[in-house]
């Protein structure tokens, strides 16, 4: 197990950088990848950049940017030297943006050329610091956009310039405290509420450590990173313990779609991916499900759970190959993966884990190896968590989740009344999540406690899990159910290309087409009603005509709909 004289980000980075000099840290797909000794210096010469424009230790740092080498080159620098590092998603609203720069009290923001408009021609007062994520040069605000790209030509001789400016300032010279804030968050929650989440160097560093206690990385892992960094789980998961591990990462240079992530798996052959829910039940629902059951044969026997599993056993290493064969861990975190999907991956001996955790526990509290995955469950509370199961329900078990720990929080920035609110009497940081503990250690999640719909006699139910069933209808790509006016209410995006393959809909008159709609949301509506207890049966479907709008992970942003 790698040992560690300190929790913190420096003593972790500079351990690796010292053991796998000559290894590959951070690349583009398609670039040379940079190793650790490079990183190293790298780290150090963006260290003297910014102690020689004024940046100490405490102050924040932003970074605003799409996935690239660079950005872990400034969040490690900003960390390292003892700033806060406030990583912003790039698919915030422009008003966001500036608004958690305001409220974080940035003075300076690493920004990439992709993401100078949003920052770069702003009425910021005090104007941050500006540092070109692309090359780490500083950059004026209101450049003309010609003027951009002769900076960004000039990169090149990027590091060269700033160490001869400040030689006195280069060298990992401050230690960084364990219990020192390292990340300031600040979360795009599906309430629609953001909050700066402060995460200390042990938060972060202890999680990722705790995490290989469950799933082994070491320096021949390679991992390709399809989820943006400033959220959590990809920061820690996917950045943090690779680091630690002295395994490599390499970035797209475009959304992670079919035609561009295939393409990359095939020659970087990762061994490990992160994923969302909606990334794999969109491959399961447009690529597998469908050859699958190709021909009205196929779809008879793929009802005969016998010959369902041996096809998922063929599709499953079908799916291998696609990813690069050399796949040893597929995680999937964030929301609930649908029922349908995680059967296939199960029964295909796909290599997947499902993890569960948050923001503010850095995040990941429970999870597993492929190898012990159980059906529907998150996987094993992490070694050092106490997890308890608050005010359970007397015949399911079922309560809200909550844990204590060293990877949890330090608390809100600037928000003490948030801050007590999220805490128990006795310490334990309250999720909001709903789950079953069992005694076997399993974590079972059941969904968010805001979610949860009172029935009129009481009952709890479970919008998430309705919308598993729902979802397993190769019809529905996407789905959210609501209480409305007392009554349960679900939206669905459907999947027209199966529509049109079983009935031909796009040769239909448009009041035709639209009478079978109607039609098939009722078949729905029945057959889900069939299979569910008598107090959660849904009372009307709604068609959603565009797909839902949704947050960076992913997640359904449920307030805009309810």
């Amino acid at each position: 197990m790698i040992q560690l004289e300190s929790f913190n980000l420096k003593t972790m980075i500079m351990r690796t950088i010292q053991k796998y000099p000559e290894r590959n840290a951070l690349s583009m797909v398609d670039d040379k990848p940079i190793t650790y000794a490079e990183l190293g210096q790298m780290i150090e010469d963006t260290i003297a950049l910014l102690r020689q424009y004024g940046i100490h230790k405490g102050d924040r740092v932003a970074i605003l940017s799409q996935n690239m080498p660079n950005w872990g080159v400034a969040y490690l620098a900003i960390t390292t030297m003892g700033a806060v590092v406030v990583p912003i998603l790039v698919d915030f609203h422009i008003n966001e943006i500036l608004h958690i720069i305001r409220h974080s009290g940035s003075k300076a923001v690493f920004v990439s050329t992709a993401q100078y408009d949003k920052i770069g021609y702003s009425d910021l007062d005090p104007f941050p610091l500006m540092i070109n994520l692309d090359t780490l040069i500083p950059v004026e605000a209101r450049v003309p956009k010609d003027k951009l790209s002769e900076i960004i030509q000039s990169g090149s001789y990027a590091f060269k310039r700033f160490k001869n400016m400040a030689l006195e300032a280069v060298g990992i010279s401050e230690e960084p405290a364990e219990n020192d804030m390292a990340a300031l968050i600040y979360t795009s929650g599906t309430t629609g509420s953001s909050k700066g989440v402060m995460l200390s160097h042990k938060n972060l560093v202890k999680d990722a450590w705790l995490t290989l206690h469950i799933q082994k990385v070491d320096e021949h892992d390679r991992l390709i990173s399809v989820l943006p960094l400033p959220h959590t789980y990809e920061c820690t998961i996917g950045f943090i313990i690779p680091l630690m591990a002295g395994a490599a990462i390499y970035y797209l240079d475009k959304p992670p779609t079919a035609r561009i992530l295939i393409p990359a798996m095939q020659k970087i052959r990762p061994t490990m991916i992160l994923t969302v829910p909606l990334i794999i039940e969109k491959i399961f629902k447009m690529q597998v499900y469908p050859q699958l059951t190709r021909n009205l044969v196929m779809r008879e026997m793929y009802k005969l759970p016998p010959i369902r599993k041996a096809l998922h056993k063929v599709a499953g290493k079908k799916l291998m190959k696609t990813f690069g064969g050399h796949l040893h861990f597929f995680g999937i975190g964030g929301a609930l993966l649908s029922h349908d999907v995680e059967r296939f991956l199960f029964e295909a001996g796909f290599p997947y884990a499902i993890g569960y955790g948050l923001t503010e526990t850095s995040p990941l509290i429970a999870g597993c190896t492929p190898k012990v995955v159980k059906f529907r469950s998150t996987g094993t509370v992490l070694p050092e968590l106490e997890v308890r199961i608050d005010n359970p329900d007397p015949k399911t078990k079922i309560g809200e989740i909550l844990v204590k720990g060293p990877t949890v929080m330090l608390g809100y920035y600037r928000d003490k009344e948030r801050t007590e609110a999220a805490y128990s009497p006795d310490g334990f940081f309250k999720t909001g999540d709903l789950g079953l503990h069992t005694k076997d250690n399993y974590l079972y999640i059941k969904g968010r406690i805001k979610n949860v719909i009172i029935g009129p006699n009481g009952d709890n139910i479970y919008a998430e899990e309705l919308e598993a069933k729902l979802n397993e209808a190769e019809t529905v790509l996407e789905s959210l159910v609501y209480e409305s006016g007392g009554h349960i209410m679900a939206r669905v995006f459907l999947n027209y290309e199966i529509l049109d393959k079983l009935h031909n809909i796009s040769n239909m008159g448009s009041a035709q087409s639209e009478r079978f709609i109607e039609k098939h949301l009722i078949e729905l509506r029945t057959h889900l009603n069939a299979n569910v207890a008598s107090f959660s049966k849904i009372h009307k479907i709604i068609e959603q005509k565009e797909p839902f709008e949704k947050t960076p992970t992913q997640k359904i942003k449920r307030f805009l709909y309810q």
